[in-house]
């Protein structure tokens, strides 16, 4: 059951792509394309080991934009991909340039984008099939991108793309939950918590967060209802009757969650693995279906016995969500923690390493 558990997790952290339009015909051709700067791996290693390349700008087809990067963010899911851990599924043509979110300006536009145009300050999070922010020009789809909010700097809009709508989609499309309820997050006092509550509070929810001592004064701050300290207290032992739980913890913590949830209630998890739902969701078939109805077995059987729902999301991209997370960052002035070691193209290796070993304050931004 763990090989099984193994593989769908690697074939999770591949991607999971939703249709969208495409043309493989190149447009701007006429547009002589100049070098660019961009960090590569040249093979997967269980190493840190990126390379500064000279390398051709990216053309664009009919509906991508040219994006100018400006500043781009540092995730654990790039350690995944430099180690080969996604290339069960998603095996990538080396060399490979990393990066998967970044803000900067649209330098050039396909002939069927609308809503854009040059000179737009943009934002994204890339689709995982076409990554490479960690470059000075990335090329996308205009489904994947929104305009960044008014006022921010590059390095925090950066920042946001990936955990905002971690959360927007996890509370409108896995919780489907509505104002006046109440959501638990479980270990939330991090950066996804620093997005998920603001966005949680703006759709009308009742928020109760645990985690350390040192962040409670921040989150009762952004509005939370509640703030537990590990350290101090066991939620499971004085919550009942939530209506939904987002897991950032992983299935170690899965049982304490699901006592918590009222009988109807739902949990979400970030990292504890896919079921059958899921794969139906996203519209897989044969053995990938089997894969992950097997790996979630376990969890849909527990939540099941209780009259409660298991779900799991892993984050795609989205550029209409992201507009809409754009209005509540705007709104409510949220700001991600962004760590004080700012790196360039060329320090990306130590901009890695900090992400793996840490000790962290705030998400790893390049400026290039």
């Amino acid at each position: 059951m763990e090989d099984v558990k193994l593989l769908v997790t690697s074939i999770i952290l591949s991607g999971i792509k939703k249709k969208s339009k495409k043309n493989p015909i190149k447009t701007n051709s006429r547009r002589k394309r100049s070098c660019m700067k961009a960090v590569q791996i040249n093979s997967y290693s269980k190493n840190i080991d990126t390379v500064l390349s000279d390398i051709a700008q990216p053309e664009i087809s009919d509906f991508e934009v040219l994006i100018r990067v400006k500043a781009a963010a540092v995730n654990p899911l790039e350690l995944l991909i430099l180690t080969g851990s996604v290339k069960l599924i998603q095996d990538y043509p080396m060399p490979l340039t990393l990066g998967n979110e970044c803000s900067g300006i649209i330098e050039e536009v396909g002939s069927k984008v609308t809503g854009f145009q040059q000179g737009d300050r943009v934002y994204t999070r890339l689709p995982l099939h076409k990554i490479g922010a960690f470059a000075e020009y990335v090329a996308v789809d205009q489904d994947a991108i929104a305009k960044m909010p008014e006022g921010y700097d590059f390095a925090t809009a950066a920042a946001i793309p990936l955990t905002g709508l971690t959360a927007y989609q996890a509370i409108t499309e896995e919780l489907e939950a509505k104002p006046g309820q109440t959501l638990l997050i479980p270990g939330g006092s991090g950066s996804f918590g620093q997005m998920a509550v603001p966005i949680a509070k703006a759709l009308g929810l009742r928020v109760i967060v645990t985690g350390n001592a040192r962040a409670k004064e921040q989150f009762l701050a952004m509005g939370v209802d509640r703030y537990m300290d590990y350290q101090q207290e066991n939620y499971w032992e004085q919550l009942s009757d939530i209506d939904y739980v987002i897991d950032t913890l992983g299935s170690a913590e899965f049982e304490h969650e699901l006592s918590v949830l009222k009988k109807g209630g739902r949990l979400v998890s970030l990292r504890t693995g896919p079921n059958k739902t899921f794969a139906v969701q996203n519209h897989f078939s044969g053995l990938k279906k089997l894969l992950f109805t097997l790996a979630g077995r376990k969890y849909d059987k527990a939540a099941g016995k209780q009259g409660k729902e298991y779900r799991f999301l892993f984050v795609r991209s989205n550029g209409a969500q992201l507009q809409k997370i754009t209005e509540i960052v705007e709104q409510q002035q949220i700001k991600p923690a962004i760590d004080s070691h700012v790196f360039s193209l060329a320090q990306a290796n130590e901009a890695l390493q900090l992400v793996a070993k840490g000790p962290l304050n705030g998400k790893v931004i390049i400026k290039m």
